[in-house]
């Protein structure tokens, strides 16, 4: 048997422990290589992931900055116009991947913001435009009554009917630039600037018809059951009232078509209803009026329109002011319904007719026996007498004074107030009832047309003063 040397045994166990070595580190190197592609794999990812991630930033923060640049561009002017227009709708985000997020809050509080300091500015402003405004328009208004005073005064010193025609236009004339004034003054915080006494309702009805165009298209209806007065602080406020809502019925109804007014006595109260034929008003229009009429809301003058329409504005102001009401609908008839409602406690009283007769050309209630009083209104105020050719329709019917005084109220009814007359009044009025026997309808007239001429007689008959219309209560 041939023996192995040595030498190669230690070479075959050499060899043999180098393959062991070597697969090891085969083995070894084959999981390194696997651990290093997996750790390859998973920076591949994370590259792809933060590559995608810088992505999206860059994508939202270019959504940002366009959403920033809708902010300034469209979302700003929008805000401005709408609050200016509240039917201008404000859009929202472009993107709607912000809706809810900080974003989202960030940009509706800087809307916020700009629309606060809008709103106090705009309001700042128009303040101090109201305020000077206020001031001229008192200015205003007081030369005005002065020149309507001296306007009525020359009415009385001259004697030519065409002399006295032309004053009564300029009087007219001059009773619109007052209206227009005076509803302007009371828009922007002003006093009505007239004081007035206890008026019956349907003789401030007539004044408040008598300063319009249009006046003659004005029906009357008084179906009050007693002589209702208006309290004389309320006075004015009531006429300015039902002055803007016949104003806005004849000038939205043809000028063929008439506008009625019926006085009504409720329990608690009495209505001024006005109906008109015209065009009407449609719902939202309606809704505007009344949130107007309401007086609720502070009114800017840049509301009102260009020209500023001021009549409703001003009616919501005194509204709110005195504690009447004033409701805006569709009338039965295709126009407008305009009801102004007057409460008895505190603005309404009964006056006592014996001591102080309501005026000729005040329509006369529907009592029983009585017939209705047919009137022709005035185109200027209550001082001026009616034309010859009305004085004996508005004659014919008895005189208010010749009817019984109403008996005390019951519990629950309007308040009856007796007011006196001054001493040289009754003196005066006694004088001409002993010289004076009774005079016929068309005697009535002719005197009525005398006393417009302002002839030496009627200013004999007031004692060198000027003459004193029935109807004075009712001065527009």
């Amino acid at each position: 048997m041939t023996s192995i040397p040595e030498a190669l045994l230690w070479c075959l166990s050499a060899g043999t422990a180098a393959a062991v070595v070597l697969a090891a580190l085969s083995i070894r190197a084959r999981g390194q290589r696997a651990g290093l592609r997996t750790r390859l794999s998973a920076a591949e990812e994370q590259n792809s992931a933060t590559l995608h991630s810088n992505t999206e930033l860059s994508a939202r923060l270019r959504a940002t900055e366009a959403e920033i640049r809708h902010l300034a561009d469209t979302r700003l002017p929008d805000l401005t116009l709408a609050l200016a227009h509240p039917h201008v709708p404000v859009p929202g985000l472009k993107d709607a991947r912000f809706a809810g997020t900080e974003t989202d809050h960030a940009l509706s509080a800087v809307l916020e913001q700009v629309s606060d300091a809008i709103s106090k500015e705009r309001a700042r402003v128009d303040a101090a435009a109201q305020s000077t405004l206020r001031g001229a328009t008192t200015t205003i208004q007081a030369l005005l009554y002065q020149l309507q005073t001296a306007l009525q005064e020359m009415q009385h010193r001259y004697d030519d009917p065409s002399v006295a025609q032309d004053l009564l236009n300029a009087d007219f004339l001059n009773e619109q630039a007052l209206r227009r004034i005076q509803a302007t003054g009371v828009v922007c915080g002003a006093w009505p600037g007239l004081t007035r006494e206890d008026s019956y309702l349907a003789e401030l009805v007539v004044g408040a018809t008598s300063r319009l165009r249009g006046y003659e298209r004005v029906q009357v209806s008084n179906q009050l059951r007693d002589p209702v007065a208006v309290v004389a602080r309320a006075v004015e406020p009531i006429a300015i009232v039902v002055t803007e809502l016949l104003a806005n019925a004849l000038h939205h109804s043809h000028r063929e078509l008439p506008v009625t007014i019926t006085l009504q006595q409720g329990n608690r109260g009495a209505s001024v209803i006005v109906d008109d034929y015209g065009v009407g008003m449609h719902d939202d229009e309606i809704k505007a009026a009344m949130e107007l009429l309401s007086g609720d809301d502070s009114l800017l003058l840049t509301q009102l329109g260009d020209p500023p329409r001021s009549g409703f504005a001003a009616a919501g102001q005194l509204v709110r002011q005195y504690g009447f009401g004033v409701h805006v609908e569709p009338s039965p008839y295709g126009g407008v319904r305009a009801v102004v409602y007057i409460p008895g406690d505190p603005l309404l009283t009964v006056l006592d007719e014996s001591t102080q007769p309501m005026s000729v050309m005040a329509p006369l209630p529907h009592r029983s026996g009585m017939p209705e009083r047919s009137h022709s209104a005035l185109p200027t105020g209550a001082t001026t007498p009616p034309p010859p050719a009305a004085a004996p329709a508005a004659s014919a019917a008895p005189s208010a004074a010749s009817y019984e005084a109403p008996a005390q109220p019951a519990e629950g009814e309007l308040p009856r107030r007796r007011r006196r007359k001054p001493v040289s009044e009754l003196d005066e009025s006694a004088e001409r009832t002993d010289s004076l026997p009774p005079r016929s309808p068309e005697e009535t007239g002719s005197r009525w047309a005398a006393l417009q001429r302002g002839t030496e007689s009627g200013r004999a008959a007031a004692q060198s003063e000027p003459p004193r219309s029935p109807e004075g209560n009712a001065q527009s």
